[in-house]
């Protein structure tokens, strides 16, 4: 028993050491103290959860080459080195250049590389032009006569599309020089004829001239109207500047 008059120490309990006094005024809040081990991790960054996304792949642009004259699919796939040669390049193009690969116009774009694609959407005006241009009556094809002013603007058409120059009035005065209007007409007796080779047709071709100059897309007869007239004229552009310049044997 302890002695009277003796105050014992009061000793502070595991509970009050783990609290400390804090606030003013003489009023105290206890508030526990946490050690470093006790504190809550912090949370990454949102920043840092989200993984880098990978780079879109990009698909190189097609390029555009526009036909000229005398040029060919051949010729075309080689100088940009088309893999798959003038076919890959013919199949990428079928819808611009038809059904037959040989007859490629001057001015038409084709398409290098890779096949266009159409746009994903068009706007109101372009609809509303292409639905016009479903409605609108198709276009005729030209219709020649069949006699010697209908052969010669027929032949200045082609040759219009193959760029070889000419004009009605050169064109019908050779005729009438060489043939006098007759598709059929044949000379048996020059030195053509002697060497088997008879010249023929409106514009008095003889078979050599007519295969090397003969136009793709042109019958492949010496007799034919239009098919004389335009391997002349090709043969006379290349040899004398156009058909206009020839006003005797040539």
């Amino acid at each position: 028993m302890p002695a009277k008059g003796k105050h014992r120490r009061p000793k502070n309990s595991p509970l009050t050491r783990r609290f400390v006094a804090a606030g003013t005024g003489g009023a105290a809040l206890a508030l526990p103290m946490l050690g470093a081990t006790g504190a809550e991790a912090a949370t990454p960054s949102a920043a840092h959860a989200l993984t880098a996304a990978a780079p879109a792949a990009v698909t190189p642009a097609a390029a555009t080459h526009t036909v000229a004259a005398g040029e060919s699919l051949s010729k075309i796939a080689r100088e940009h080195g088309v893999s798959g040669g003038w076919k890959k390049l013919y199949e990428d193009n079928r819808k611009a250049v038809g059904a037959d690969p040989s007859l490629i116009r001057p001015g038409l774009k084709l398409t290098i590389g890779a096949k266009a694609k159409a746009p994903a959407a068009r706007s109101a005006s372009e609809r509303a032009d292409r639905s016009a241009e479903r409605s609108a009556p198709a276009a005729k094809a030209a219709t020649y006569p069949d006699n010697l002013d209908g052969w010669i603007r027929e032949a200045l058409d082609v040759m219009g599309r193959h760029g070889i120059p000419g004009s009605y009035e050169g064109i019908h005065r050779n005729i009438m020089r060489e043939s006098s209007g007759n598709p059929f007409a044949i000379n048996n007796w020059d030195i053509n004829a002697v060497n088997g080779t008879p010249s023929k047709g409106l514009l008095q071709v003889i078979a050599p001239t007519f295969e090397a100059y003969h136009v793709p897309g042109t019958a492949n007869d010496a007799y034919d109207p239009v098919a004389n007239i335009v391997a002349a004229c090709n043969y006379a552009a290349d040899r004398y500047g156009s058909i206009d310049n020839v006003n005797g044997p040539y």
